[in-house]
Order: structure tokens, then C-alpha cells, then sequence
């Protein structure tokens, strides 16, 4: 936990306008649990009753609450304002620079300024590590591969042979970067393996979450564009092409050779055939299934299997209960019977 500040002073960090009493306070919790000396937030005007309700010294907030005992750091976007509270009172911890005795860094790899190796990581041959990078315990770098400065590879992260990830990446626990793209020649015999000798290209600024894998290419690269942010438990095959500044939730599958543009929303689930389009902008409903390339041109928001423009699945899930009845009374009108038993 940070230092005790006014409110004011943390108004001007976060980019917020005080109105209210300008106390100390000393950190930041939910609205249900939040005390004296506390910032909480409120970012969905349906939670009101719960920001009159708290103890709270302030709420971080777009307007004022009335009934709302306590202060307010009014902001057009709270959402944001609260990641930099979080950030103010929970400064990320840098390990201190050093290579753990129990590491393991051939004598060609590369390590920049002021670089972390944790205990029984591998830094391979040839590698090269930017400045300030973080090595957890268990990370492996692969041979010939690139880390950009200002990366963090939690305990356990893989990063296969000559993949490139760039600056200020955070790479979750588990997660598998260039690992063979799912490729098989189908012969009389049986399936014959096509080597994959292409590679992962990761940009600036993304964050992998725990577990999730990214193919190699077959050929070329398999690309993740700056900004982007995958949550854990995603597979994402060869050859595929992430945008900008996408985001794409937990357990989503994108089959080799898939482009996603840029500002893409995929909810959880979401799976997507292989050598498709999804243009920028486009939003994908949870558990969406893509066949086909979509635009956000046509359609901006998509849900469902097949997926669909998003009110159309609306209306249809809408009748799905209705189906039965509305099915005895068609065959009643035309004069036959539905089948025995049938509900």
C-alpha cells in the first residue's frame, strides 16, 4: 500500500476534479469494502445505491451521487481514473537486477542493463534480452529469440526458437509462444507432419494471459499487433494475424491463417475457421462461432452459431422456447399430428 496523500494530490495524478472534503487517504478497494482513508470507484450508474452505502472517503466517479456521504473525484472516464488509483497505490514491483546462480545463460546469448534471470531460467543460444526485462523463475527463451526491454516472463513461460516479442510485454505464467502450427499432410499411410519453420512476432505493449499458446507459422510469421491484450487459455494457430489494440477473452479459438484487425472485441469461447476476416471494429459475441469473414462495414456486433448480426440473435434465442408449441400449431393448422411424446 502506498503513502497516506490529499485527494487532491490524487485527483491530479489520475486526471480527476476533486469536489468535496480534501482528506488523506492511504488506498483503494471495492465500493462494498472500502473504508475511512479509502478511494473506491463507480464506473455503471446501476450501482448508486452502493456508493451512498459506502464508508468510503471518496468515489471516483463521472457524476456526482446524490446521498453520497463522502467526496468525489469526478472524471469522464472512471474506468480509466481508477487503473491509475490502483496503479498509484500498487506500483509494480521490480525484482532486482541479477542472474540467479541457478540459471542457466549460454555464453552468446545477450542480456541488456539492469536484467532479472530467476532461478532455473534458460536464456538460449544466441538469444537477446532488452534492458530492465524480467525472467521468472522457469522461463525459457529459445534459441535466437528477441525480448524487448521492459518485459516480464512469469515462471514457466515458453518462448520456442527465434520468436521476436517487443517492449514492455507481459507474458502470464504458462504461456507458450511458437510452438508448432497444427499442420499434416494426409497421405495412404497416415498424416505426414509439415515442418513449421516460420515464427511469432509479438508488438509492443500486449499482454498474453496464464496458459494461453501462439503458433508458429508454417511459413512467415504468426503476428500480435501493439496494444493488443489476450486474456489466459487462448489458442491462436499458425500464420494468424492479430491487429491493434484488440482485445480477445478466455478460451477463444482462431484457426491458422485467421486475420483480426484492429479494435477487435472477441468474447469468451469464440471460435473462428481458419483463413477468414474479422475487419476492424468488429465485436464477437461469447461463444460466437465464425465460418465466414465478417465486417464491421455490414454489421459491428455479431453473436451466435453461425454468427449473426447481434439483434437477429436476439430475437432468435428470443423464440428458441417457443419453438415446440409454435411447431404443434402449425401441424394442427395443416391438419396433421405432431409426433407422440414430443415437447
Amino acid at each position: 500500500m502506498g503513502n497516506k496523500l490529499l485527494l487532491s494530490v490524487l485527483a491530479g495524478e489520475i486526471g480527476a476534479r476533486l469536489q468535496g472534503a480534501d482528506v488523506e487517504v492511504s488506498g483503494i478497494a471495492g465500493v462494498d469494502e472500502a473504508g475511512p482513508g479509502q478511494v473506491t470507484f463507480l464506473s455503471n450508474p446501476k450501482y448508486a445505491l452502493k456508493a451512498r452505502e459506502t464508508k468510503a472517503s471518496a468515489i471516483i466517479v463521472k457524476e456526482p451521487i446524490r446521498g453520497a456521504g463522502c467526496a468525489f473525484l469526478l472524471t469522464p472516464d472512471p474506468y480509466l481514473a481508477f487503473a491509475r488509483a490502483v496503479e498509484r497505490f500498487h506500483p509494480r514491483v521490480r525484482l532486482a537486477p541479477g542472474v540467479s546462480a541457478h540459471a542457466s545463460v549460454h555464453p552468446t546469448a545477450v542480456l541488456g542493463k539492469e536484467v532479472h534471470v530467476g532461478a532455473f531460467a534458460v536464456v538460449a543460444e544466441g538469444a537477446v534480452v532488452g534492458d530492465r526485462v524480467t525472467l521468472y523463475p522457469g522461463a525459457y527463451v529459445g534459441r535466437g529469440a528477441v525480448v524487448g526491454e521492459d518485459t516480464v516472463l512469469h515462471p514457466r513461460v515458453t518462448l520456442y526458437e527465434g520468436v521476436r516479442v517487443g517492449k514492455r510485454v507481459l507474458l502470464h505464467a504458462g504461456c507458450v509462444i511458437g510452438s508448432d502450427g497444427f499442420g499434416f499432410a494426409p497421405t495412404p499411410q497416415g498424416y505426414r507432419k509439415i515442418p513449421q519453420v516460420g515464427t511469432v512476432e509479438i508488438g509492443d505493449d500486449v499482454e498474453i494471459g496464464a496458459n494461453t499458446t501462439i503458433d508458429r507459422a508454417a511459413l512467415g510469421v504468426t503476428r500480435v499487433g501493439t496494444g493488443t491484450k489476450l486474456d489466459n487459455l487462448i489458442q491462436v494457430g499458425h500464420n494468424v494475424e492479430i491487429g491493434r489494440d484488440t482485445v480477445i477473452a478466455a478460451q477463444v479459438g482462431i484457426s491458422g491463417s485467421a486475420r483480426i484487425g484492429d479494435n477487435v472485441m472477441i468474447g469468451g469461447q469464440t471460435g473462428l475457421a481458419g483463413h477468414l476476416e474479422v475487419g476492424d471494429g468488429v465485436v464477437l459475441g461469447a461463444k460466437s462461432g465464425v465460418a465466414v469473414s465478417l465486417s464491421a462495414k455490414e454489421n459491428r456486433t455479431w453473436s451466435g452459431v453461425p454468427a449473426m448480426p447481434h439483434r437477429t440473435w436476439l430475437k432468435m434465442v428470443t423464440l428458441l422456447p417457443r419453438l415446440p408449441e409454435l411447431f404443434r400449431r402449425v401441424t394442427r393448422l395443416e391438419g396433421g399430428k405432431s409426433a407422440e411424446g414430443e415437447e
